[in-house]
């Protein structure tokens, strides 16, 4: 039997908690309305785990199992936004599928998500939950995130939700010229969410946003 999930949620995962967590986002400086929107219709709650789904709309990462996290809203909120920013995006790579909440913000913003995630069980769990909200303009990959889906570029934008130590090569290669990627980087101690604007194949632009908090991006898989 196919599990099922409680997408309109009550008391502290109802539409009202929602609603205020939109009320929170502006106040910490968050303007897209098609983000806010996005986050407003989209259950948290299901994307964790059913003892923690009380915190679900407070601004907090919470644990998903294998040493990962799923994001604060602020952050899936403020990274979303800043890949939004140049111009609208067909082709979107998201490296680090997790809990999957991030992926379904970012399949109501853009024309396709091609997610990659190196945790089976994780990648699993995620494409239950974007079935049950039919979402349907995703592609889900186990793979080894730090490279990239080559087979899939370019990409007019790249979502890295894990901290490298320095930007994966291969994850430059396939961004579009003009593709702009989102991504943190640095050890335990210090991380940087940057932006890099690819100019040209050779040439990119990299602005620093602000200091993060991340799991980091490890290699290899697991089944």
């Amino acid at each position: 039997m196919a599990e099922q999930f409680d997408l309109r949620g009550s008391g502290m995962t109802s539409q009202r908690a929602r609603d205020r967590l939109v009320v929170s986002l502006k106040a910490q400086g968050i303007i897209s309305t098609e983000v806010l929107n996005a986050i407003k219709n989209t259950p948290r709650h299901i994307f964790i785990d059913e003892a923690l789904a009380h915190g679900a709309y407070e601004n907090n990462a919470l644990p998903i199992g294998y040493n990962q996290t799923i994001s604060q809203p602020y952050i899936v909120a403020k990274m979303t936004e800043l890949l939004l920013a140049n111009k609208p995006l067909k082709k979107v790579l998201e490296v680090g599928t997790g809990s999957g909440y991030q992926t379904a913000i970012l399949s109501q913003l853009v024309g396709k998500v091609y997610s990659v995630e190196r945790i089976r069980p994780l990648q699993q769990r995620a494409k239950l939950r974007l079935q049950a909200l039919q979402i349907n303009n995703v592609m889900l990959q186990h793979t080894d995130g730090g490279m990239g889906l080559a087979s899939y570029a370019p990409f007019d934008a790249i979502l890295v939700t894990a901290a490298p130590d320095e930007v994966p090569a291969e994850l430059l290669a396939q961004l579009a010229v003009d593709g702009i990627m989102v991504i943190p980087v640095g050890g335990s101690h210090q991380q940087e969410l940057k932006v890099i604007h690819k100019k040209s194949a050779t040439h990119y632009d990299t602005k620093i946003v602000e200091g993060v908090k991340f799991v980091p991006l490890l290699s290899g898989v697991i089944d």
